[in-house]
């Protein structure tokens, strides 16, 4: 534990410490580290990017040292610029890429291979093979997940066929397994814990979300020993206490989360029919379905928004592969702009007749449609097309793709009696108004901006604050939402379904490709 010579004291000798809670961040492409102060406002951070390897066509690998390292200095620096000393810090949340997958030496705690990221497809015969003896329903009942590739089980298996030595050493007990959390948990408390949340164990199509334990059924059909397997635990709980020597003080982590539901928690839906909505790389909407688990008609997934005192909260689930990338595409691909806000004023720029319809399929198609093979495809280019309509097409297809997930979730909502809500937006995309009220027009329906965009970091902060106490109840947490910008429809109810059913049949178009 701390020395008591870093703690702050009054006369009486009670502790006056000021309450800090450090948020790590650690996602696809680079690794956060952000300092909360005792209101919940971030005051230091620390980033670092890190590497994609690429292996073979549609393979995407980590090097576990990056993941860590990138970490490590990502919470020094974070550190260092609040100019505090680490005892300060009350504890510590960390929300992570989901269904990334590592295994590692139970004795050494080497990693027996690289990260495999949770894009890669490598695993598609796997899940085809599966899925040819009947056995997605079952997974889907007990995970409330689909059969793809996307999720942890196949990936683990993977490993443990393709490298060698690993599947004795598994059976053997000499192996351990953990998405990112798991793996970043183990590495800061000096291997002592090997553990995660109930989130992140939801995504590995071998946790059963009902009755919230790993399911033996399900590690046989993945061919899958489950001593690998780490302790779940709720959201908010004494996870482990990481090694003095790595950031100067043996601190407590207290939160975890993976990264879509600590957006979730850092949006304040907590009440049933809110939902939320995250513009990074893909897209990620959740809607609190509050203690029932919604058993979707429409290829959503059925997920677990996040578990406070044993208390299980579902979630609908639909994800995009490809949103903030797309404009990245135009950028490093296309070369037709040079930063990310270019594609905002060119989109404004852009002729009104024209009605370009950009599908980025570059990796499949998401939720709802669950075509991985899929690929993209441009439609309506006249001769008069350039980079201003390219970007608008850009950015209206996350829109667009959007509305196939909210019509999806409410369609499975309206069964259960409910009516659909305002929708809260974060992530990087959610900065550009024009295409937060292109969003808006194609939902016929308002959408909320937070004060605060640094939802997911924040989300994991509240539940590491409210485990150390000095953080609000949950009901005091909603409190403190605050609304930043409300964006509400604008466009004729005539113009927006003409536009979307031109969307539908280009969706139709690349399904026949």
């Amino acid at each position: 534990m701390p020395s008591l010579a870093c703690a702050f004291y009054d006369v009486k000798g009670e502790d006056i410490s000021l309450g800090y809670i450090l948020s790590i961040d650690q996602g696809t492409t680079s690794s956060r580290a952000i300092i909360f102060d005792g209101d919940m406002q971030p005051i230091a951070q620390g980033q670092q990017e890190f590497p994609q390897y690429y292996p073979n066509n549609g393979w995407v690998e980590h090097s576990p040292e990056d993941l860590w390292q990138t970490t490590l200095q990502s919470c020094r620096t974070a550190i260092e610029k609040a100019n505090i000393d680490s005892c300060k810090i009350d504890g510590i949340g960390i929300t992570n890429q989901r269904e990334t997958t590592l295994l590692w030496d139970r004795n050494t705690g080497e990693p027996i291979y690289n990260a495999i990221v949770w894009q890669d497809r490598r695993t598609a015969d796997i899940c085809e093979t599966l899925k040819q003896q009947g056995c997605e329903p079952l997974i889907t009942q007990k995970t409330g997940l689909l059969l793809d590739p996307y999720f942890s089980a196949t990936k683990i298996a993977w490993i443990l066929n393709h490298v060698e030595g690993a599947r004795d050493k598994a059976v053997n007990g000499d192996l351990l397994f953990g998405t990112v959390d798991s793996y970043l948990m183990y590495k800061l408390t000096g291997g002592n814990s090997h553990v995660t949340d109930a989130t992140n164990a939801a995504r590995t199509s071998l946790f059963d979300i009902h009755k919230g334990v790993w399911c033996e059924e399900l590690c046989k059909i993945f061919n899958i020993p489950a001593s690998i397997l780490p302790k779940v635990k709720d959201c908010a709980a004494d996870f482990g206490v990481i090694q003095e020597e790595i950031l100067g003080s043996a601190i407590p982590i207290l939160g975890v989360a993976g990264d879509q539901q600590a957006a979730t928690i850092g949006q304040a839906c907590f009440e049933p029919g809110m939902m939320k909505s995250t513009y990074g790389t893909g897209c990620f909407a959740l809607l609190n379905t509050g203690s029932e688990a919604v058993a979707s008609q429409n290829k959503l997934l059925t997920t677990i928004a996040y578990q406070l005192d044993g208390e299980v909260t579902y979630a609908l689930e639909g994800s995009i592969f490809i949103a903030g990338a797309v404009v990245q595409w135009l950028r490093d691909g296309l070369k037709i702009i040079e930063k990310a806000s270019d594609t905002h004023h060119l989109a404004e720029q852009a002729d009104a007749s024209e009605n370009v319809i950009l599908v980025p399929a570059f990796t499949g198609l998401g939720a709802p449609y669950w075509q991985p093979d899929c690929r993209g495809g441009i439609f309506g280019i006249t001769r008069n097309s350039g980079p201003e309509e390219m970007a608008k097409a850009a950015l209206q297809s996350v829109g667009y793709q959007t509305r196939d997930l909210l019509e999806a979730m409410q369609a499975d909502w309206k069964v259960q009696g409910h009516e659909k809500n305002i929708l809260r937006v974060d992530g990087g995309m959610s900065a550009s108004d024009w295409t937060m009220q292109f969003l808006s027009d194609i939902l016929n329906s308002p959408v909320d901006r937070p004060s605060g965009l640094e939802t997911t970091a924040l989300g994991a902060a509240w539940l590491a604050g409210m485990r150390a106490g000095i953080y609000p109840d949950k009901t005091n947490f909603a409190k403190q939402w605050a609304l930043e910008k409300r964006f509400e429809p604008q466009m004729g109810e005539e113009l927006r379904e003409e536009k979307y059913d031109l969307w539908k049949k280009a969706i139709a178009a690349v399904q026949m490709l």
